[in-house]
């Protein structure tokens, strides 16, 4: 009954059913049976939109940012969805959170979806509910969607693993570029956006940049950085054309597809594991528990032995 309401669901979302659409992200972020069934309806989907992953620090202009890119591809006659990623949220119910009010001019055009998104019992948590997520929306034949997340810790780097370019937004007097490269900017960024370039540091931040990316090692692209103004639309045109660029370099190189490739199966290890904990909580729930923790609580057993026995492994 479910996979049949998502099947009408995912119907009238392909004609251009907004709230049919919301409902169907909402499957998604809730997690479940309803949310694997309707995988299965769209999977094989994502290889028909391209993807955009937007991270940078808190208050970096992201939001300000995305929304003048929305409004390059809605130039382009376009359409475009975008997810905003508040992982910190347990609430999200369709709402624009935040600083991302400042999307609302959008609101009303109909070639643009913008939704924020928290995980809400998915398993695997936004590991999983983005690339789902983002399968329904190319489902949905989005040509391009955005992900925007609203930092650039561990989760969000998760995150913008599932884009095909992504953009790391900084503003002038950033802070250590080592700092910047522990928290994994390097290995993530397609491109560097300077946001807010007019204010003061603006050349000493590139210059920063410039020497990370001088010692490090790249085959092929090297990410350019580039300057904006976002509040005013400067620089706005060359991240875009940036983005265009990039995926021209993956589609000809053949790294666009390997990529792809490497997120299917890391997003099967993210499924594996999520089950596995699933079934061991169910395990750890049962009533047959209850003696097993008393000999371990008594110390008539140790805990390595007892997950063996629990999970029926053979010692090597």
């Amino acid at each position: 009954m479910v996979v049949n309401n998502a099947e009408q669901l995912l119907l009238q979302a392909k004609q251009s059913n907004r709230v049919a659409l919301a409902k169907l992200l909402s499957i998604v972020e809730r997690g479940g049976q309803p949310a694997r069934d309707l995988t299965r309806l769209v999977w094989g989907s994502a290889d028909s939109t391209y993807v955009v992953g937007i991270t940078g620090a808190p208050g970096a202009g992201k939001s300000t940012l995305t929304d003048q890119l929305i409004s390059q591809v809605r130039k382009r006659l376009l359409e475009v969805a975008v997810v905003a990623i508040d992982p910190t949220s347990p609430f999200s119910g369709g709402a624009i959170l935040g600083d991302r009010v400042r999307m609302q001019e959008h609101a009303t055009d109909g070639g643009v979806f913008i939704r924020s998104m928290a995980t809400r019992g998915h398993l695997g948590g936004l590991a999983l509910a983005v690339p789902d997520a983002i399968r329904l929306l190319a489902a949905v034949q989005f040509p391009y969607v955005f992900i925007e997340t609203v930092g650039v810790g561990q989760v969000e780097v998760e995150i913008v693993g599932a884009a095909d370019t992504t953009a790391v937004v900084i503003n002038p007097g950033w802070g250590d570029a080592v700092q910047a490269n522990k928290a994994g900017l390097l290995e993530i960024a397609d491109l560097f956006v300077i946001n807010k370039a007019d204010r003061d540091g603006s050349r000493d931040t590139r210059r920063d940049i410039e020497l990370m990316l001088e010692m490090s090692s790249f085959e092929g692209w090297i990410p350019p950085i580039i300057e904006t103004v976002a509040t005013e639309g400067k620089g706005i045109e060359e991240v875009f054309e940036a983005i265009e660029s990039h995926r021209e370099y993956l589609e000809k190189s053949g790294i666009g597809k390997k990529r792809r490739e490497a997120r299917i199966l890391e997003e099967l290890n993210h499924v594996v594991q999520a089950e596995i904990n699933r079934k061991v909580s169910q395990l750890l729930s049962e009533p047959s528990f209850a003696a097993k923790k008393a000999e371990l609580i008594s110390g008539d057993i140790d805990p390595y032995s007892l997950a063996m026995e629990l999970l029926k492994f053979e010692d090597d």
